[in-house]
Formats: structure tokens, sequence, C-alpha cells
């Protein structure tokens, strides 16, 4: 492949609801141009961007793979993005990396809720878009009210650009309304045709629709359009690139992957009309003085770059896949990584489609390519040269929605089980492995129970270690609800040198918040000034086994205010036993089971509200209040944790994907005294179990 100039460069995400033709499209489109001698199919597991062994196997997209075509003199990066939900963090990567979206839809399910949310990232973003309506060989296909839909909810900036000659069974070709030519066929099959005669009226109706976009664009357009009634070809590509690049404009095309027909008109038209990376400006700081820098897609710029993803291979090596948002990049560019304050050294340099590298010599602004053995570089750092340091902002990854705990199958395997996890999690960034400090699991966490389970395959395949995912522990408390009195008494004499301890503690509850309080009241040195911290230490090492069932003690406050010595036989250990035997008969205290409540914020459309708010109710939750957020509705709850486990999945299923939660840890709370029965006698058994 050529070296390309930044004007010639259009790197575009393709995007959309998951098995709705994404991959197929970008195989069509790279057997189009001629990249492949035959168009691979995802049910056969043969296609360029679907190449990791679970994509195979699950027919599903897992990994945004990068796929550039060269076609009408320019090169389209195009990025094949997951569409199932489980894989967000896939999406967003990428979404750093180009400048447009080609957002795809299925001619018979039209506006899905991965539709919407491609939309809106895209939008987020500030990327063109161009929309793609797949599948338009399927059966009872209207392409014209698909089209009437997406203006009916995004308005007129929705222009067809293309339109279908024939549906469903009888789609046989296309009209491309902007040069009048139609098409019939794909391939070598494709031949021009005269536009059908009944199709007339239409594709004028759609070049005058464009015609009227384009001179929307700008005044001296919009006047030239009501002079002369039309626009030259020359005024419609600098209206359209315009509107197209500030989102008036989403143009529309239908396609069928399968066969090829419609594929050549979208590539002409995202060659043509999507902006290329010079169209785009971006800032950095400098992560030492805090100045802000500007860089353009300028090859006379100095080189940065930023990593949009990372591939983790046991025998190749950490691949990086960069984006070069200015100057050149060439082996003998002095690297530096401002994240890390580093310098940096490649040892390769790569143009990549699917899980093909090619050596390259160069990259320059605007292109995407890979750079191998990156040491300390992670998704989301910036690239830089040494002492032109300019540092972009983080990519922004989704909160994981799902934990569970981790563990090795096989004794042993331990440190083969978490080194492989920590090197995935340099490959899958929104997936996190971290120690919960209140029960001691090791947790990961992701956006769904899919994304977890590939995880899990991912280890074994790749790394050869095996793991096991379960339910996290719920991290239970034990406190107490009255005062009491209580004697410790310690005695062991006979004969030689014994032991002694005697202690008087007054146990009560806590002030709010605190977790153990000590009061030396102790007067008279009934209890010597030097034994009175083996009191203390005794009972602080005796509350991570609380009374009820063995769960960590809190809220406690604890008042020493008598006891007795022997001169000889007394000791530090002693009092310590003395402590631990007076803290047992907190069992007389009126012990309860506390469990962790979480703060949990969910938005969702207005119509899942009802569901949700009596889902809530359901889990022991309390509704705090309601408040619209970005056209949804928000619901804050306090929820018991117990309750939550797999909320992810459940809301998935209630708001067909369109819900959204966080959730944070509030405080402690009594469990229902009918749950706390269960639980006590539930945790009994597995330390009855643990210690056999």
């Amino acid at each position: 492949m050529k070296d390309y100039m930044v004007k010639d460069i259009r790197n575009i995400a393709v995007l959309g609801h998951g098995s709705e033709g994404k991959t197929t499209l970008v195989e069509s489109m790279l057997y189009a141009a001629g990249v492949t001698d035959r168009q691979g199919r995802v049910e056969d597991g043969n296609t360029v961007s679907d190449y990791d062994p679970e994509e195979i196997k699950r027919h599903i997209s897992i990994s945004a793979a990068v796929c550039p075509i060269e076609i009408h003199g320019k090169k389209l990066n195009v990025i094949d993005v997951p569409g199932y939900f489980d894989f967000a963090g896939e999406m967003t990567g990428p979404l750093y990396a180009v400048e447009s979206a080609l957002i795809v839809m299925s001619a018979v399910t039209g506006i899905s809720t991965g539709f919407e949310k491609a939309w809106a990232e895209s939008g987020k973003h500030g990327l063109a878009r161009f929309i793609a309506i797949s599948q338009i060989d399927r059966e009872h296909v209207n392409y014209r009210a698909v089209v009437d839909a997406l203006r009916a909810k995004y308005g007129s900036c929705i222009i067809p650009m293309v339109l279908p000659i024939g549906e469903g069974a009888n789609f046989k070709g296309v009209v491309d309304v902007l040069s009048g030519k139609a098409f019939t066929g794909a391939g070598k099959d494709r031949k021009e045709i005269p536009i059908p005669e009944d199709m007339k009226g239409q594709v004028a109706e759609a070049l005058d629709a464009c015609h009227e976009a384009a001179a929307s664009t700008s005044e001296d357009l919009m006047e030239k359009f009501f002079d002369e009634g039309t626009l030259s070809d020359e005024d419609m590509m600098r209206g359209l690139s315009a509107g197209i690049y500030d989102g008036s404009i989403v143009p529309v095309a239908p396609v069928c992957s399968l066969n090829g027909i419609g594929v050549r008109p979208l590539m002409f038209a995202l060659a043509t009309y999507m902006p290329s990376p010079m169209e785009h400006t971006y800032h950095g700081v400098n992560p030492k003085t805090k100045s802000v820098h500007i860089r353009h897609a300028d090859m006379s710029e100095s080189f940065t770059a930023q990593v949009f993803k990372t591939i983790a291979d046991p025998f190749v090596g950490k691949l990086s896949l960069i984006k070069v948002i200015s100057g050149v990049l060439t082996p003998a560019t002095a690297l530096y990584n401002p994240n890390q304050d580093k310098p940096e050294k490649a040892a390769g340099m790569f143009m990549i489609r699917g899980k093909k590298q090619t050596p390259v010599g160069m990259l320059c602004a605007g292109d995407i390519g890979a750079l191998s053995k990156l040491q300390y570089t992670s998704t989301g750092d910036s690239l830089c040269e040494i002492g032109k340091a300019v540092q972009y902002d983080s990519i922004a990854f989704p909160a994981p929605q799902l934990s569970l705990a981790v563990y090795a199958k096989k004794a042993g395997e331990e440190d083969k089980v978490f080194s492989g996890l920590a090197r995935l999690c340099e490959e899958m960034p929104d997936v996190i492995v971290a120690k919960d400090p209140m029960t001691g699991e090791t947790l990961i966490s992701g956006q769904g129970e899919l994304e977890l389970e590939i995880v899990r395959q991912k280890l074994q395949s790749k790394f050869g270690a095996e793991a096991v995912f379960k339910d996290p522990k719920i991290a239970y408390r034990e406190s107490i609800r009255k005062t009491i009195s209580v004697q410790g008494r310690h005695k062991k004499q006979s004969g030689g040198h014994g032991q002694f301890g005697d202690v008087w503690i007054e146990f009560s509850p806590a002030a709010p918040g605190v977790d153990f309080e000590f009061e030396d009241a102790v007067v008279g040195g009934a209890v010597p000034r030097n034994f009175i911290p083996s009191v203390e230490k005794g009972l602080r090492e005796n509350l991570v086994k609380g009374v009820l069932a063995g769960f960590p003690m809190t809220g406690l406050h604890a008042k020493l205010y008598d006891g007795s010595y022997h001169p000889v036989d007394s000791s530090e250990m002693a009092f310590k036993t003395a402590a631990r035997i007076a803290y047992k008969q907190c069992i007389n205290a009126s012990p309860v089971l506390l469990e962790p409540i979480m703060h949990v914020e969910i938005t969702v459309p207005d119509e899942y509200m009802g569901d949700i708010m009596g889902d809530m109710n359901k889990r022991r939750g309390r509704i705090l209040g309601m408040e619209p957020v970005d056209g949804k509705q928000q619901i804050v709850a306090e929820v018991p944790q117990a309750e939550m486990f797999k909320y992810a999945t459940d809301l998935r299923s209630m708001t067909q994907a369109k819900g959204s939660f966080k959730m944070n840890f509030e405080r402690y709370e009594e469990v229902p005294a009918a749950i706390s029965a269960k639980i006590v006698e539930a945790h009994k058994a597995d330390l009855a179990d643990d210690e056999e």
C-alpha cells in the first residue's frame, strides 16, 4: 500500500447493533476494493476482521479490527467495531481515532437500541455520520419507510444519497442520486443501466433534497440556489462535505453486503464526502508546564499520537494501535510517553489489517498504524517526540457493570491466572481486576456476563491458565445493639510460671461511622499501665471475627474500667487472652448482622420507569428521587448489595438495553431478622466446611 497524504485519508468506525451486518459489510468492502480475492463469511469464520478464535466460534465480533482499503485514490481506514453491548469498551477507543462513523442499520429491524447508542456516541465525539441500511434484500423490506422513520426521529438531516432498485427478493441495484447513474449487480456482473422510469420522480425528489441540504450549509450557496434553482457539482461537493462534517447532513445508502450490491457506491460516497483528518483540531497539554498545545493533522508539525487499542499476544508480544495526530513517525523518531514520563522504543512499525501486520517505513499525520512491544505504554496513552511533550486526554472507558470473584481452578496456578489477566486487561481496558478490601476476594469487573466469559476463555486459550468465576462474597458486618459489662478472666497457675489477666469491660454501640473505639477508664492501677495496650490489641485482633456468625465486628465501643493482676504471673499475652474472653460475651449484647447498602443511579427512558421502580421494591430498595437527565429519567435509590448481583443483565433485559446504572457503597444497615437468620446459618455452614 502506498503512502497517502493527509487529505486523502478517511478514518471511519463501523458501528451499529449486533448481528445487523457490520462485519459482512466490511468484508464486502474489502472484496469490492480488490483487497481480498474471495469474500469471507461470518458463518464460515473466515472474515478479515473477525479472526480471534472466540469470534470465529461464536460468530460475533468481540474486538475492534482495523481494515485499510484503497479506493478512488483515497485510503479508508475502516474499523469494524463490535455491536454487542458487553463489548461497549471496544467501541470507545476507536471513536478517539476516527473522524467519521458509518452506522449500519438493518432494513428489517429498523431503529434498534444499538443504532441509537451508535448515533449518540458518534454525536458525543463530534463525528461525521453516514447510515448504511443493510439487509435490503430481505423479505418485507420498505426502504422509504425506514428513511421516514429515521427522519421522524432525527429530523431533516437524514438525506438519501443512494436509492435501491427494487426491494426484498427484487433488490437488484442502486441509483446514485448525485451522479444520476444507475447500476445493477456487483463485481464482474455490475453494469450501468438507465434509471428505471418508475423511479425518476423519486430520484428527482431525492436530488432536490440533496441540493437544499447542501445550499443550507452557507449563505452564499443558499443565494446561488435561490437565484439559479440548482447548484454546480463543485458547489454540491462543498456544501454536502460541510454539512456532513458539522452533522447537519447524514447521508443514507442501501446495501446488500452478501452479494455486494450497493457497496461500491457507498465506498465512493465515503471516500468523496467524509472528512479527512486535516479538518480536525486536537488539544493537548504539556504535562509539566500545563501549557496548551494545539495540533493538526499536519506532517510539518512535531510527531504526536495516541494509542486507542492494545492487542496482547503471548507469542508476538504487545501490539499498540495508534492514531498519528500530527507529524511523521519513522523508526528514527525518539519516542516519549508523557503519561508515564518515560522514553519508549518500538520493536516494529506496521500497517495492520485484521490480524495481518505489514511492516512500513513511516506513518504520516492522520493515519492509523501499530507499534510492537512498547514497554510502558497502555491504551489511552499519548506518544510524542522527546523534548516536545504533548499529552492528550485519556480515553474514558465505560464503568464496569458486573463484578465476579475470580479464583485459579487449580491450586498453585494463581500467579499464572493473575499474570494472564493482567495482560488481557491491557487488551480490554474496560475490564478491571482488583482485590476487594472488604472481603479479600479478587474481583473481575466488566460490562456483562458475556464479556467476562470471553475473558475466561481467552485466558485459557492464550495463556493456558484456567480460572473459575463465582458470585462475590457480600461484605457483611456484625455489631451490637445494647450495652453490657463483662469480665474477662484468664488464669492458668498450675506450678511454675503461670498466666493471669483479669479485665472488666463495658461494650456499647459506637457513634455512627466509628468502626472501633477503645476507652481507658482504669483508675487506681487495677490494671497496670503497661498491660492496657495489650487489652486494646487483644480486642482489635478479635474484631475480625464477630460473635454472631463470624463476620467482622464494627461499630463497637469498649471501655476498660477495672480488673486485677498478679505481680509475677501477669503478662501482655495473659491480658490479650482476657480481652478475647470478654469480647466473646458480646453474644449477650443483642448482636445484629449488617449489610452494605449501595447508592444506585439508574437512567432509563420514561416508558420503563414503572418496571424499574417495581423491580427496586422487590430488591428491598428505597427510591430517593427522580430527575430528568439527557432526555431520560434518572432514578436514585438505595439498595442492599446482596440484591444487586447481575443487575446489569437484568436491567438490560427490562429495558431492551436502553438503561444504564452507576452504583457506589453508601453505608451499612441492619439486615431484617428473617433474612439475617438464613445468612448466619449459611455462613456457619461455610465456615464448618472450610475447617474440614
